[in-house]
């Protein structure tokens, strides 16, 4: 097995090459990917059974989700001693989190938040990849100023997740104690779903040199570190899975300094992209293919958001994604990026699975964008944390969590006034607006959506 010190200096020189070099790498591992695919997996020896001997263009793949996937579990994997009945008997003991399915997977599990919990499992080879990518990331972050700050106070390290179960970010914790990648001396694991005070409480007891959590969490954090209530110095942070708004980045900057680690990635794809000093976020497409789409899954142009977008991993040999719905919303960026880094950048605009729809009053429908509400409350001073639930067809209910000095009665007046020209603005105007009186919900993965569509 290739190790991960190899596939770092593999990396570093395909992109020295330049974009032909990191085209072809990406043509040639396309490949061999579905031909591994169609060789190991009946589903995909299935899927593709129409298509040429060799395939180097993701586009002329068929578009796979994940209902039909795991519907399709034990034909989809490549193992053949892998069922779904065994796994899910793996996972139903969360104290095996992080422990070795059958000896050789690393098994996480999705929230369900979208209403099909996945499960994946994660081969040695896979595992390798995304060290290597997770390593680039930080490297291309972190100065070697903030390294040595890092290393001078032992790496102690505050890592801010859902704890319990299969859950990614928890389980990889868990493996990277046991195979001594992680010393558990020199980190702490804290419960996302711990009250914001008792959070406060440890991290000044701790003091971490090193922070990382969800972005919305370490957000409120953020918060609390501005308002003198957290009193830690983070060398740096680091923002796992979830695409960060632009008031979210300044925030955090502006209480822990400038030196965020930037993560985007999920189940499907431990390591996505990572974030630049410009603001975009930049595809390990030497790994992977990610194909911003409409509705009717025809290429969105470069500078315009897209429906959702396509994954296809170049990695995930024990379950082949490839052009998967991952249900984000995206833009590609159409030129260059100042930052100089060559690999494409992005910028995530939210989940198309939280597209709002309201029936309006001649008999179509209304859909809203995530982005239009974030956009909006994001506007108004005093939220600290919001989220838009639509508990009835025509019914949206808000949660605000608000600053310390902020009035709150005048708040919600700005909120309720902005909410309803919104709706209107979109030919929704008979959608009622209602206050909430509970704060933001997290999900069971802890983190907390910007919009819960009506289900």
């Amino acid at each position: 097995m290739t190790s991960t010190l190899a596939l770092i200096r593999e990396g570093r020189r395909t992109l020295r090459q330049g974009p032909d070099a990191l085209a072809h790498r990406q043509r040639e591992r396309l490949a061999a990917m579905i031909d591994f695919a169609r060789t190991h997996s009946p589903y995909y020896r299935e899927l593709y059974r129409a298509l040429p001997e060799r395939v180097e263009d993701a586009a002329l793949l068929p578009v796979t989700r994940k209902q039909d996937l795991m519907a399709r579990f034990d034909d989809w994997v490549t193992d053949p001693e892998v069922s779904l009945d065994r796994v899910r008997a793996f996972v139903a003991d969360p104290r095996r989190a992080g422990q070795r399915f059958l000896g050789r997977y690393l098994v996480t599990t999705t929230s369900g938040t979208t209403g099909h919990r996945g499960l994946f499992l994660l081969d040695d080879r896979a595992a390798a990849v995304f060290r290597a990518l997770s390593l680039r990331a930080a490297r291309r972050t972190l100065t070697p100023g903030v390294m040595a700050r890092l290393l001078a106070r032992g790496m102690r390290a505050a890592h801010i997740v859902a704890t319990g179960g299969h859950l990614a970010a928890h389980t990889v914790i868990v493996r990277s104690r046991a195979a001594g990648r992680l010393p558990a001396r020199g980190s702490r694991v804290l419960s996302v779903h711990s009250p914001l005070p008792e959070l406060v409480d440890q991290l000044n007891q701790y003091r971490p040199v090193f922070l990382a959590g969800y972005a919305t969490v370490i957000a409120l954090l953020a918060g609390e570190q501005l308002a003198g209530r957290l009193r830690i110095a983070p060398a740096a942070v680091s923002l796992l899975a979830e695409g960060v708004s632009d008031r979210d980045h300044r925030r955090i900057r502006s209480a822990f300094g400038p030196h965020l680690v930037d993560i985007y990635g999920c189940n499907e794809s431990l390591a996505l992209a990572y974030g630049c000093p410009s603001g975009w976020l930049h595809v390990h497409s030497d790994w992977l293919i990610l194909e911003p789409v409409g509705p009717d899954l025809r290429p969105t142009p470069p500078g315009q958001e897209s429906f959702t977008v396509l994954l296809t991993s170049l990695c995930r040999w024990a379950q082949p994604i490839l052009r998967y719905d991952l249900g984000d919303s995206v833009v590609l960026r159409p030129d260059a990026c100042p930052c100089g880094d060559p690999l494409p950048a992005i910028r995530v605009r939210g989940r198309a699975a939280d597209l709002l729809a309201f029936p309006r009053r001649d008999g179509g429908t209304v859909h809203i964008v995530p982005m239009a509400f974030e956009t909006l409350l994001e506007s108004i001073p005093g939220i600290d944390l919001f989220q838009v639930v639509q508990t009835a067809p025509t019914c949206v209910r808000v949660r605000i969590l608000s600053a310390a000095a902020a009035d709150r009665e005048r708040l919600w007046t700005a909120v309720r006034k902005e909410m309803v020209a919104l709706l209107t603005a979109h030919g929704a105007g008979h959608v009622s607006v209602e206050r909430a009186h509970e704060p933001p919900e997290q999900s069971a993965g802890g983190k907390y959506r910007v919009v819960i569509p009506w289900s």
